[in-house]
């Protein structure tokens, strides 16, 4: 699995071992459990294929999935709402990933959208949820001929907007909490706004964790039913 940052993966990943290793000279932190591995790779297309990269080469996985935050384009998705969805458009080269047994389109951008953006971009690609990094992970899954999924979360409703934090993200696609921390702490106008991301963030991750850890606990048992043989992600591993 594939996500930007740890916050967003946190309640999942807590109690997983962790291991730092590195790859064309980065270093990557990857948690592990089981036949599971995940990556938190950063903001960004850049850095999410980066991540998609250091984990096919360093675990060598059957299947990769890109899995975090999304910011809604309906207003009938509301915060903590789990899409998987069938299609994930990257708007940067219009080029389309269909996944199987999915259901919904995701659309990947270059940048943080606006609510003026995103009513713009539910229009033209008829999407649910838009972000920043699934179509670069489904790149790099079809470059290497790997399964590719994707498991989002709605973050962000249509009609929030986010503050800006463009200015916050370094070159790796890490966020500097910090510097925006003293960025907001001397413009109160943001307090609200900031207040709420924060607890929908909370909100969100507390679903996609639970929705991941259910998935992961139904594999398991399938793989102990069946056998590794019958199991078409994880024969190879086994």
């Amino acid at each position: 699995m594939v996500a930007a940052l740890e916050r967003e993966v946190w309640p999942l990943v807590k109690d997983w071992k962790v291991s730092e290793r590195e790859c064309d000279g980065k270093k990557f932190k990857f948690f592990e459990r089981a036949d599971s591995v995940l990556v938190c790779g950063g903001i960004g297309a850049q850095a999410a294929r980066r991540a998609t990269e250091a984990v096919i080469n360093l675990y060598k996985p059957n299947m990769v999935q890109s899995v975090g935050f999304a910011g809604a384009l309906d207003r009938s998705w509301k915060v903590g709402a789990i899409l998987t969805p069938s299609q994930v458009i990257d708007t940067q080269d219009g080029s389309r990933v269909e996944i199987a047994n999915g259901e919904g389109v995701l659309i990947s951008v270059a940048a943080i959208a606006s609510v003026e953006r995103k009513q713009k971009l539910a229009k033209t690609y008829g999407a649910q949820a838009v972000d920043m990094e699934a179509a670069a992970v489904a790149k790099g899954a079809e470059a290497r001929q790997l399964a590719f999924s994707a498991v989002k979360v709605i973050s962000d409703e249509l009609d929030f907007e986010l503050p800006s934090t463009e200015e916050f993200i370094d070159g790796d696609g890490q966020f500097k909490a910090g510097k925006f921390v003293e960025f907001v702490a001397v413009r109160p106008w943001l307090w609200v706004r900031v207040v709420r991301l924060w607890k929908n963030s909370s909100t969100a991750s507390n679903a996609l964790c639970k929705f991941l850890a259910e998935r992961l606990k139904d594999t398991v048992q399938e793989l102990d039913n069946s056998g590794a043989e019958a199991h078409p992600i994880l024969k190879a591993r086994v």
